[in-house]
């Protein structure tokens, strides 16, 4: 799916929220795709790890929070 660039002219925090979001869900279908399917089998570390491994800056731990999160919901 070809990228389409970011709407112009939004505030800071938006594009900072947004970014978030897409690196969130990267890390979690990375994890499911590795078996990590329980919230609490996910620490800072599990994640950080499968950042590296897929080539994403490590995420900061309100990153780390929203991926269990995203876990917990897919439940």
């Amino acid at each position: 799916m070809p990228k389409k660039p970011l709407p112009a002219g939004l505030p800071r925090e938006w594009y900072i929220a947004h970014n978030r979001r897409l690196k969130t869900m990267r890390l979690t279908i990375a994890l499911l795709d590795s078996g990590v399917y329980e919230p609490a089998r996910a620490g800072n570390a599990v994640i950080r790890a499968t950042a590296a491994r897929i080539g994403v800056h490590p995420p900061s731990d309100i990153t780390c929070r929203m991926v269990r999160a995203l876990l917990q919901y897919g439940r």
